[in-house]
């Protein structure tokens, strides 16, 4: 099983989550490139320090989003869209290389993440920015999403994402931010879901229901309160269910 987090959100003198902390625990990072968080001198820190922990250095792209963060949908024409996915896959990727690696995959963040579960024109553009920039790059995305199928339409590899620390609905998509219970904080708690969604077991969704996800990466956002603790909680209880991490992408 593959663990990740978003990395390198901070912005200038403004930090947010512990990067080198995480570092220590994930096998993939999910790197900011500028557009919704991050700055150059960021971007060249954390793949420095991906490089030399072995963790996979994946782009995550989204909305030119500063101010919100990237959370807040934007309706930009797909052609604009590819080409703000593209600059953000080189601007990483330059950085990667500089640390002696490159961009392993590409996975969108926040708003974006979410509008192409459903957005077909959207979600084409970003597909179609990963195609011209390198073909090989694996995707992370929400299972039944229309970016996923659209992009195991185009021959790109897929892999089915889940969060540790989101509330789920019934449908298996996730609770938005703006309701009641949909950040998780207990680490305990989130550790026991993490070990059954990756050992095909049933997580509870937000109207207690049960949820069968199949993930081959769960994500610890780096920016939950207590996020190091939860990501190392995390992957003890992955490890005392006999469950090997590596990144999935090589």
């Amino acid at each position: 099983m593959d663990l990740n987090s978003d990395l390198g959100e901070g912005f200038g003198q403004w930090v947010l989550g512990d990067d080198d902390a995480l570092l220590e625990v994930v096998t993939s990072a999910n790197v900011a490139c500028g557009f919704h968080a991050g700055d150059a001198v960021t971007m060249r820190r954390v793949t420095a320090r991906c490089v030399e922990r072995g963790v996979a250095i994946g782009a995550q792209v989204g909305y030119r989003d500063l101010p919100g963060f990237g959370r807040r949908f934007i309706d930009v024409e797909p052609h604009a869209l590819t080409q703000d996915v593209l600059y953000q896959l080189g601007a990483l990727d330059g950085f990667a290389r500089v640390a002696g690696d490159r961009v392993r995959y590409v996975k969108p963040h926040g708003a974006l993440y979410n509008a192409i579960v459903h957005h077909e024109e959207q979600a084409a553009a970003v597909v179609a920015a990963v195609l011209d920039y390198d073909a090989t790059l694996p995707v992370l995305g929400l299972p039944g999403s229309v970016w996923l199928r659209l992009a195991a339409e185009a021959g790109l590899t897929t892999i089915a994402e889940a969060f540790a620390d989101r509330a789920y609905t019934p449908e298996g998509t996730l609770v938005s931010r703006r309701l009641p219970g949909a950040v998780l904080h207990d680490a305990a708690e989130i550790a026991r879901r993490c070990v059954a969604m990756a050992t095909g077991r049933t997580v509870t969704d937000v109207d207690g229901g049960e949820l069968t996800l199949q993930p081959g990466s769960i994500c610890v956002h780096g920016d939950t309160p207590g996020a190091v603790d939860i990501a190392r909680q995390v992957r003890d209880a992955l490890a005392g269910a006999g469950v090997g991490l590596a990144p999935f992408a090589r």
